[in-house]
C-alpha cells in the first residue's frame, strides 16, 4: 500500500478501525489470520460495500451473479466466498470472475458463511437444493437472493417461509422478467386502466428445437432436479402474470405430456460426445466447440459425473415438455397457459382481455422468417380504434434486465414504482402455481393452492 501524507475522514475512520481491531484482538487469543479477516471485514463496512458469497457456480452463478455482478457494480459489492459441488467447476468460475475469493466445497458452506461472514448469499445452484441452501443462508443469519424457481416442492415453499419469519432475515427471488421492457410495458398498459377491469390472460411460451432441447440434455430434464418446466422455466411466466394482474393464484388445473424427447426415439446414447448415432441424429450437439463450456463442465466431469451435453432421449427424462395450465385468481380472472418445448420457432404470444379492450403482444425470439426487432403491442378498444406499437427489448443480459435487477438488488433507496422487486411471497406464489400444475398433471382434478402450505396470517389466507 502506498504512502498518502494527507489524511481525508473515510481513510482516518479505516486507520481508527484497524487499530481497534487490533487491540480487540490483542485482548484474546486471536490468530494473525483472524486478525486480517477482521480488519478486511470492518473496512468493507467503512467503504460500504456489500458482502456476497456465492453457492452453485454453473453458467449463471459463474456469469450473471459472478463475473457480470463484479464488473457492474465493483463499487458495491464484494465477492467474499465461492461454492460447489464440484470443486474444478468453482476453481473456475474463480478465474472467470477473477477474484481471490476462497473456494469451498459444497459440504463446508455453513463454513463458508462462519468464515466469510456475507451479507447475502446467492443461491444459483440446481433447482432442488434452492430451498436447503437458502433456509442454511437465513438461520446463519444472511439475507439471500434467490434463482428462480425458489422451490420445486410445496414442503419447501413451507421450509422458506417458516425460516425467514423465525430468523427475521429476507429472501429475495431473481425474476428478471419484471424488469424486461415488453413485462414492464405490459404492466403499464394494464395500470393505466385502457383495457378496463382485466378477465382473462392468455400466454403461449413457445421454446424451439434449440432453446428448448438444452432443458433435456441437462439436469433439467430430470423432474427430481427441476420440478418439470413447470417450476424450472414456467414459473418466470407464472410470476409475471401474478405482478401484472396483482392478484394471487387460488385454483390449478393442468395436463401435461413427454411427447417429444426421451423414450420418443427408436436410438439414443449417454451423450454426444461418444454416440454412435452422431451423423444421423439432428439434436447433436459438439460441446467440444465451445471452450467456455469444457471449462465450466466437461474438464470437471470426473467430480460428480455431470454430461453437459447429455443426450436428449435419455429413456430417464421424465419432464413434460408440452403443457396446458388453467389458473383460476382470487381477483377473478383466468389465466390459460401453454409450453411447447420443441416447435420450429420460438417467441411469446400474450394477451390480456379485458372490459373494454385487448391487448396482444408478440415478442419474436428466433423464427425463419421477417419480423421486426422489436416486440410487437396492439391496443384494440371495444366499439373502437386499434393501436399497434413496437417497444425494443434493450441491450444487455435478457434485454438489460439482468442489469437492471441488479442494480435495484445493490442499490439502497432506489425507486421502485411498478414493484418489481420480489421477496419470498413472490417466489413461493410462482412456485406453487407448477407444483400444483404438476400435482394436478399426475391426479387428473383440480389443486387449490391454499390446501398446499400454511399461509402467514398476513397474506389474508
Amino acid at each position: 500500500m502506498s504512502y498518502i501524507p494527507k489524511t481525508g475522514r473515510r481513510d482516518f475512520i479505516k486507520k481508527s478501525t484497524q487499530a481497534a481491531t487490533l487491540i480487540a484482538a490483542l485482548a484474546t487469543p486471536t490468530t494473525a489470520i483472524e486478525v486480517l479477516k477482521m480488519q478486511e471485514q470492518n473496512e468493507n463496512r467503512v467503504n460500504g460495500k456489500k458482502k456476497i458469497a456465492i453457492v452453485g457456480t454453473g453458467s449463471r452463478g459463474s456469469q450473471t451473479w459472478g463475473r457480470d455482478l463484479i464488473r457492474q457494480l465493483n463499487d458495491k459489492v464484494e465477492l467474499v466466498g465461492l461454492c460447489d459441488i464440484n470443486f474444478t467447476r468453482a476453481e473456475f468460475a474463480k478465474t472467470l470472475i477473477d477474484t481471490q475469493a476462497p473456494v469451498y466445497a459444497a459440504k463446508d458452506f455453513a463454513l463458508m458463511l462462519k468464515e466469510t461472514n456475507p451479507d447475502y448469499v446467492i443461491v444459483t445452484t440446481t433447482d432442488c437444493f434452492h430451498s436447503q441452501y437458502v433456509v442454511e443462508a437465513l438461520e446463519m443469519g444472511c439475507d439471500a437472493i434467490c434463482e428462480k424457481p425458489l422451490a420445486i416442492e410445496a414442503d419447501q415453499c413451507q421450509d422458506l417461509l417458516n425460516a425467514e419469519v423465525r430468523t427475521g432475515k429476507k429472501i429475495i427471488t431473481t425474476f428478471n422478467v419484471r424488469h424486461m421492457a415488453m413485462a414492464e410495458e405490459i404492466k403499464r398498459v394494464v395500470a393505466s386502466g385502457e383495457l378496463g377491469k382485466v378477465i382473462s390472460v392468455e400466454f403461449q411460451e413457445n421454446l424451439d428445437i434449440h432453446h428448448g432441447a438444452d432443458y433435456f440434455r441437462r439436469w433439467h430434464g430430470k423432474s427430481e432436479f427441476s420440478g418439470t418446466l413447470l417450476l424450472t422455466k414456467a414459473s418466470h411466466h407464472f410470476d409475471q402474470i401474478n405482478w401484472t394482474i396483482d392478484s394471487e393464484p387460488e385454483t390449478v388445473h393442468a395436463f401435461g405430456n413427454l411427447s417429444y424427447y426421451g423414450k420418443n426415439n427408436s436410438f439414443r446414447s449417454k451423450n454426444c460426445r461418444n454416440c454412435s448415432f452422431k451423423d444421423s441424429c439432428k439434436f447433436y450437439w459438439d460441446i467440444t466447440k465451445d471452450q467456455f463450456m469444457m471449462n465450466l463442465y466437461v474438464k470437471g466431469e470426473m467430480e460428480d459425473g455431470y454430461l453437459r451435453d447429455g443426450c436428449v432421449w435419455d429413456n430417464s427424462i421424465d419432464t413434460y415438455d408440452t403443457m396446458t395450465v388453467q389458473v383460476k385468481y382470487k381477483n377473478g380472472v383466468l389465466f390459460s397457459y401453454n409450453m411447447n418445448a420443441f416447435l420450429p420457432y420460438e417467441g411469446q404470444k400474450i394477451v390480456i382481455n379485458g372490459e373494454i379492450g385487448r391487448l396482444d403482444v408478440s415478442v419474436n425470439y428466433n423464427q425463419p422468417w421477417e419480423v421486426p426487432a422489436e416486440n410487437e403491442f396492439r391496443l384494440t378498444k371495444s366499439f373502437g380504434e386499434s393501436k399497434t406499437w413496437l417497444v425494443s427489448p434493450g441491450t444487455g443480459s435478457h434485454g438489460g434486465a439482468d442489469e437492471k435487477l441488479r442494480e435495484m438488488i445493490f442499490t439502497e433507496n432506489i425507486p421502485d414504482p411498478m414493484g418489481k422487486m420480489a421477496g419470498s411471497k413472490a417466489g413461493v406464489l410462482a412456485s406453487l402455481v407448477g407444483i400444483a400444475a404438476r400435482k394436478s398433471i399426475q391426479t387428473g382434478g383440480p389443486v387449490h393452492i391454499s390446501d398446499l402450505i400454511d399461509f402467514p396470517r398476513t397474506w389474508g389466507w
